[in-house]
């Protein structure tokens, strides 16, 4: 009952100063709004972005030449450093954790289709380098292993390959299109995959064998990369550590020599990306919660204010029997409900801020039950902490010395 009243006091406090007490809650509200937008666009671009890796293939490792570094400076791959398709032989061959292995080699250059023409990017590999990248073919078919060995002018393109060359709707399948003057005969077309989340378009692409664009194309012997599917994501560390062997003793490489060549798995690649995007959740996550310290120090100095202009109603209600825990109980309930009020409509504010983050800008954005009530539990600490040193004094007041207050 004692408790009811006190929140009827409180209550009745808040609304007498309708404007003032808004004013007070205004530093929570965007505390507590800012800290909910910033939780949801961060947490949404790191799931954002493990989608996107693990769409790739999350048992898929990749090989690459190692860099050079010279004073300090990244050189870049070396032309002594090469990965070479007698090394996809071997690996292949050899482990006996590898479940796929195809070469990667890719290049940039210009379609053209009749009158139409479009800047994009050639992708090639064996017959299990879509599996291994995730590529699926919609119409049509993959290329063979005898067209692959025959270096054959064959490809699969990509939707906006199709919506941009093929431009009145034709069936690409069979057709004739140039890629840097070279003619290539259209098998197949690729599902979508859609934008990553680097923005990059997944179906602006042509997929070939490598033996073609390694002899007609760019005419080099060396790849830019050997991809391979682990059996199983739990053996993906141990088919590294037999890929890194196997690599050693068929490049020759002498015991104390650094490995000429690097291996990235989809693990790394989230780890990486997941640690950068979760230091940037805490930096901004901080300085929004710079603003929950500013309003929570706003609401000390109203308290002090609220306590120095009832110091006349604590002295009356302590002369007919009020206790100083009464007093204090009143002073810390009426601080707490204004950062609890200024959490809830923070709350509201944050949610309708990420929703019209998502639909104007197109942002991923994750909304979490946790961000809500960490939110929710630090707005009220805020409360407490900071109202308790204006409740003290008021509660510590002399009655008579009060009573005496002008």
């Amino acid at each position: 009952m004692r408790l009811i009243n006190l929140f009827k006091i409180a209550i009745a406090a808040i609304i007498r100063n309708k404007m003032r007490s808004f004013l007070t809650m205004l530093g929570i509200v965007i505390g507590v709004g800012a800290v909910i937008a910033m939780l949801a666009i961060g947490q949404g671009s790191n799931a954002s972005i493990r989608d996107t890796i693990s769409s790739m293939g999350t048992n898929l490792i990749s090989i690459k030449p190692a860099s050079q570094s010279r004073g300090g400076v990244n050189q870049g791959q070396s032309n002594s450093q090469k990965l070479e398709v007698s090394d996809v032989y071997y690996l292949e061959n050899n482990s006996e954790l590898i479940s796929a292995i195809s070469p990667e080699i890719d290049d940039s250059g210009q379609i053209v289709y009749g009158s139409n023409n479009w800047p994009t990017q050639i992708y090639s590999g064996n017959e299990q380098y879509p599996s291994i990248k995730k590529y699926e073919v919609e119409t049509g078919r993959i290329y063979t292993s005898q067209e692959i060995k025959k270096a054959a002018k064959v490809c699969l393109v990509g939707q906006t390959i199709i919506e941009n060359v093929f431009t009145d709707g034709e069936d690409p399948i069979g057709k004739s299109i140039r890629f840097n003057n070279i003619p290539f005969k259209v098998i197949g077309t690729l599902k979508e995959k859609g934008n990553n989340t680097f923005g990059q378009d997944q179906d602006d692409m042509i997929l070939a064998p490598y033996t073609t664009v390694m002899k007609r194309i760019n005419r080099q012997t060396y790849l830019r990369a050997i991809v391979i599917s682990a059996k199983s994501e739990d053996q993906i560390a141990e088919t590294s550590a037999e890929i890194t062997q196997l690599l050693r003793l068929s490049h020759k490489l002498k015991e104390s020599a650094d490995d000429d060549f690097e291996i990235r798995t989809q693990e790394e690649l989230i780890s990486n990306f997941g640690s950068i995007s979760e230091m940037m959740l805490v930096l901004l996550g901080s300085i929004a919660g710079i603003s929950l310290i500013v309003g929570g120090i706003g609401i000390m100095n109203i308290m002090y204010v609220s306590v120095t202009e009832r110091t006349r109603e604590i002295g009356l209600r302590m002369a007919i029997g009020g206790k100083g825990k009464d007093i204090l109980q009143q002073f810390l309930l009426e601080a707490t409900m204004l950062s609890v009020l200024g959490g809830i409509i923070g709350i509201v504010l944050g949610i309708t801020a990420t929703n019209i983050v998502e639909s104007v800008l197109g942002w991923p954005v994750l909304i979490t039950v946790d961000s809500i009530l960490l939110s929710f539990l630090f707005c009220t600490f805020i409360g407490v902490f900071f109202g308790w040193y204006p409740a003290r004094k008021a509660a510590r007041m002399e009655p008579i010395e009060a009573l005496r207050h002008e």
